[in-house]
C-alpha cells in the first residue's frame, strides 16, 4: 500500500542543487485521479507556485476568457471542472439588456429601504427572474464547449432581509395570484416570501440542469452539475435562502458543502456564553450536508479553507481554525471528497498579518508575510492524506453515538423580521451544542430526506434507504422550523412506533405556528405542527408534558424553549438529562466524553474539547506521524487537551516490508521498485516552497538522489529504530523522479 501524503518544509541555507525543472519527464499517471477525492476552485491562471496535489481544478466564472483558462489547468495534469457564482456574478450583459433586450436592473435584491444587496458595484444579488436561468446556460455551453467535465453553480442565495424589487414583487402575484405584502409586516408574510425565494432559485437551477442534461443527449457528453453551496445550519444563521434540500429534485448530481472558518467562527450562545465555537460549529455544519445527501447517493464534497475571506486576522488565526474546521470535516467517516481550498492564489501568493493574536488586524503598522513555511508545509500534508480518506475501516473512541437532530429547511424562513427566531439561533445550537460538547458526534437529520422516503414508499416507489434507521435518539423541536408537509410528521411517527425514541423540546409560543400552512388548512384545523405529529404517534388532544409510550417507542416532551436553554447557565444540563433519559428508553449506553476520536484506516482524527465533562483528557499512544506538524515528526503520546486538534498517521498500521511512501511535500506518482534493487517515483509540486518525504523504509538508503543530483546527508534523516527515513528537497511543478538506493 502507497499512502501519498502532502507537505512542505522549509529548508536551511545548503540544500541540494536541482536540474531544471523544465527537463523533467512526463508524470507518470495516478490511477485514482478519475475518483475525483479532491479539487480546488481558482479565478486565475495556472502558475508553478499553485501546482497543488489535488484531482481536480476547477476555473472560476463563464465569461470568454474560460476556454484559455481550462487549458491551461487540463495541460498541468488536472481534470477540468468549471465554477459560476448563481446569486452574484459579472453578469452585467444581463442586468443591462445586452443579453435580451431587457433591462433586468428591478430584479436585483433590494431591502425594505431601497437598498439594493450587492457583492461589490453592480455585482448584485439577484432575484432570478424567468429569463435568468436562460442566461446561465448561455456561459455554460461556453464552459462546456471548452471542456469542462462538470459545473458547480456557486451559492444560490436570497436575503432575508431582501424581497422588495419590483422583480420579486412580480413573482409574488404570478406565485401566490394575490397582491405582494411587504415580507416584515407579518410571520405570514416572511414565511411566504422565503417560501418563494426557495423557489425562484430552484427554478434558475432546474434550467440549467435541464440544459445540461438535454446538451449532453445531443454532444454525447456526460457532464455532472453540482451546487456549491453554504450549509443549512449556516444559511439559517446568517440570514439567507436557498434550496437546499429540494435541489435533489430537480437534478443536482451532488453538492460542496461550503463550510470554513468564517461560517463556523460566528458566535453562538451555550450555558448563557456568547463565543466562536468554530470546531463544533463546523462539525455540525459538515453533518448537515453529509445528511442530506447521504439518503439520496448524491456526490459530495467538503470544503476547507487555509485563508478565510476577511483579510485581517493573523497567520495563527488562520492555522489554529483551519485546523478545527479540518478535523471537524475529517470527523464524518462516509465522506472522502473535500475541495482544499478555494483561491490558492490568496494562500500561496498573498500576504497577510504577522503575529500570534486571534484578534482581526487593521492597523498598516502590523507587517504582512507571506504564507509561514511550517504552515504551507502541514497545508500540502494534510491535501495529500485527505486524497486518502476513501478508508473503509473506521473505529470511535466518544460519547454516545445513533443520535440525531431534526432539521429543515424552514429553518431559513424564520429568520426576518417582524418575529425572527432567536438572533444566534438558539433554537438549534440550544439543544445540539450541549451533546457535541458532551463528545458526542450528533447527527443533524434532514426531515425532507426522511417525508420524500415516506412518501415513495407509501405510494410503492422504489424509496431507497430509510433516512431515519440509523438513529436510536431524536432530537426534534418547532421552534425556528416547521414540517414543510404532512408526510414529514407521518415519517417521524413511524420511526417512533417501531422503536425510536423521540425528545420533542418546545412550548409553542413560536409565531409561525399561525403561518398559512398545511396544518391550519383543509382537511387539518390544528394550532401547530407538533398537534399533528403528536395526533400522528397516537397521543390524545391536550396530552401534557412527559414520557409518553407510542408503538415500541416513546415520546419525551418538554416544554422548555430550546432557545431560552441556550442562554441559560444550566441549559446544557438540562438537555444532557432529556438524552440521559432517551437513551435509557432506547436501551443503549449514554456516555460523555471531553473528546473525539475517529479512527480512519491508518488515519486518527482527534479533537479535545472545551466547556467539557471533567476528567483526565484522553491520551493516544503509539507511533504516528503528526500531519499538523511542519517536519512531519514522530510522536508516541498524544494528549487531548481542550482545544487540540489533530490529524495523525499511525505507522503501525501500514504494514509493508518494502519501501513506501508515508508522507510527502508533493504529489507522488508512479512509485516502483528499480532493477537496482532502489525504489523510486516521482514527485511534483508547488515551486516555492520546498519539501519534505517520509518513507517507511526497512534499511537505511546508500545514497538518495533527485533528478541527477545526490542529495547532501543533511537533507536526508534516517531513524533505525522506527526505520523511517525523512527526504528534503525543491519542489519543482514540472516534477522530478526521486531514487532511494
Amino acid at each position: 500500500m502507497i499512502i501519498c501524503l502532502v507537505a512542505l518544509l522549509a529548508l536551511t541555507a545548503g540544500g541540494a542543487v536541482l536540474p531544471n525543472p523544465q527537463a523533467a519527464p512526463a508524470a507518470p499517471p495516478d490511477p485514482r485521479q478519475g475518483e475525483e477525492r479532491t479539487s480546488f476552485q481558482s479565478g486565475g491562471h495556472w502558475d508553478p507556485g499553485v501546482q497543488i496535489g489535488a484531482d481536480v481544478a476547477m476555473a472560476y466564472g463563464i465569461d470568454p476568457s474560460i476556454g484559455e483558462r481550462i487549458g491551461r489547468w487540463r495541460d498541468r495534469g488536472y481534470i477540468p471542472h468549471v465554477m459560476t457564482g448563481v446569486a452574484w456574478g459579472q453578469y452585467q450583459d444581463y442586468l443591462y439588456g445586452r443579453f435580451d433586450g431587457i433591462n433586468h436592473v428591478d430584479e436585483a435584491q433590494t431591502d425594505r429601504n431601497g437598498n439594493v444587496i450587492s457583492h461589490g458595484g453592480d455585482v448584485y444579488y439577484m432575484s432570478p427572474g424567468e429569463n435568468y436561468g436562460k442566461f446561465l446556460c448561455v456561459g455554460v455551453k461556453r464552459a462546456i464547449d471548452a471542456g469542462a467535465q462538470a459545473i458547480h453553480l456557486e451559492e444560490p442565495e436570497f436575503w432575508v432581509r431582501g424581497g422588495y424589487s419590483k422583480g420579486f414583487q412580480r413573482e409574488w402575484r404570478a406565485y401566490y395570484h394575490e397582491d405582494w405584502i411587504p415580507p416584515h409586516t407579518s410571520p405570514d408574510a416572511q414565511y411566504r416570501a422565503s417560501l418563494l425565494k426557495y423557489y425562484l432559485y430552484r427554478r434558475a437551477l432546474k434550467q440549467v440542469f435541464d440544459f445540461v442534461r438535454d446538451y449532453n443527449r445531443q454532444t454525447g457528453k456526460q457532464v455532472r452539475c453540482y451546487v456549491a453551496t453554504h450549509t443549512l445550519i449556516n444559511y439559517s444563521n446568517w440570514g439567507i435562502v436557498s434550496p437546499e434540500s429540494s435541489l435533489i429534485d430537480v437534478g443536482a448530481d451532488g453538492f460542496i458543502a461550503q463550510t470554513w472558518t468564517g461560517t463556523a467562527r460566528t458566535p453562538n450562545f451555550y450555558d448563557g456564553k456568547l463565543k466562536e465555537r468554530t470546531f463544533e460549529t463546523a462539525f455540525l455544519e459538515y453533518g448537515s450536508m453529509m445528511s442530506l445527501v447521504r439518503a439520496s447517493g448524491k456526490r459530495v464534497w467538503f470544503l476547507n479553507d487555509p485563508v478565510e475571506d476577511d483579510p485581517n486576522h493573523t497567520w495563527t488565526d488562520y492555522r489554529q481554525n483551519w485546523e478545527s474546521t479540518l478535523t471537524a470535516s475529517l470527523l464524518w467517516p462516509t465522506v472522502w471528497r473535500y475541495e482544499v481550498m478555494p483561491w490558492p492564489e490568496r494562500v500561496f501568493h498573498g500576504q497577510y498579518p504577522n503575529g500570534d493574536t486571534h484578534a482581526r488586524v487593521v492597523s498598516k503598522s502590523v507587517p504582512r508575510i507571506p504564507i509561514p513555511p511550517a504552515y504551507g508545509t502541514e497545508l500540502q500534508t494534510v491535501i495529500g492524506a485527505l486524497n486518502d480518506m476513501r478508508q473503509p475501516q473506521t473505529s470511535w473512541r466518544s460519547g454516545t453515538r445513533g443520535l440525531g437532530i431534526v432539521v429543515s429547511d424552514s429553518m431559513m424562513f424564520q429568520r426576518g423580521e417582524p418575529h425572527s427566531s432567536d438572533q444566534f439561533f438558539g433554537s438549534f445550537y440550544g439543544l445540539s451544542m450541549p451533546l457535541v460538547k458532551r463528545g458526542m458526534p450528533l447527527e443533524p437529520v434532514q426531515l425532507e430526506n426522511a417525508a420524500r422516503a415516506y412518501a415513495a414508499r407509501k405510494s410503492g416507489r422504489r424509496a431507497g434507504s430509510d433516512p431515519l434507521k440509523p438513529y436510536r435518539v431524536l432530537l426534534l423541536t418547532y421552534e425556528g422550523m416547521k414540517p414543510l408537509t404532512p408526510e414529514a410528521n407521518l415519517a417521524l411517527a413511524d420511526w417512533v412506533k417501531s422503536g425510536g425514541v423521540m425528545i420533542y423540546v418546545g412550548d409553542d409560543r413560536d409565531p409561525y405556528n399561525h403561518v398559512r400552512a398545511w396544518w391550519n388548512s383543509a382537511p387539518y384545523a390544528f394550532k401547530s405542527p407538533r398537534e399533528q405529529l403528536f395526533q400522528a404517534l397516537g397521543l390524545p388532544a391536550g396530552v401534557e408534558a412527559g414520557v409518553h409510550a407510542s408503538g415500541a417507542g416513546s415520546l419525551i416532551w418538554s416544554t422548555e424553549s430550546p432557545a431560552a436553554l441556550s442562554r441559560r447557565a444550566d441549559g446544557g444540563a438540562v438537555v444532557a438529562g432529556l438524552m440521559r433519559k432517551g437513551c435509557e428508553l432506547a436501551k443503549i449506553s449514554y456516555r460523555e466524553s471531553n473528546g473525539m476520536v475517529l479512527r480512519r484506516g491508518p488515519y486518527v482524527v482527534a479533537a479535545g474539547l472545551d466547556e467539557s465533562v471533567a476528567g483526565d483528557p484522553i491520551e493516544l499512544r503509539g507511533r504516528f506521524l503528526d500531519l499538523f506538524d511542519g517536519g512531519i515528526g514522530l510522536v508516541d503520546r498524544v494528549t487531548l487537551t481542550p482545544g487540540a486538534r489533530r490529524l495523525l498517521l499511525d505507522v503501525d498500521r501500514v504494514k509493508t516490508e518494502s519501501p513506501t511512501v508515508l508522507a510527502a511535500a508533493c504529489k507522488v506518482t508512479g512509485a516502483r521498485h528499480t532493477e537496482s534493487g532502489g525504489f523510486e517515483f516521482f514527485a511534483r509540486g508547488p515551486e516555492g516552497v520546498d519539501g519534505t518525504i517520509c518513507l517507511a523504509c526497512p534499511k537505511e538508503p546508500k545514497e538518495v538522489s533527485v533528478g541527477n543530483a545526490i542529495l547532501p546527508a543533511g537533507d536526508v534523516t534516517w531513524n533505525a529504530s522506527a526505520r523511517l527515513l525523512w527526504i528534503r528537497f525543491p519542489n519543482s511543478a514540472t516534477g522530478v523522479w526521486v531514487n532511494v538506493l
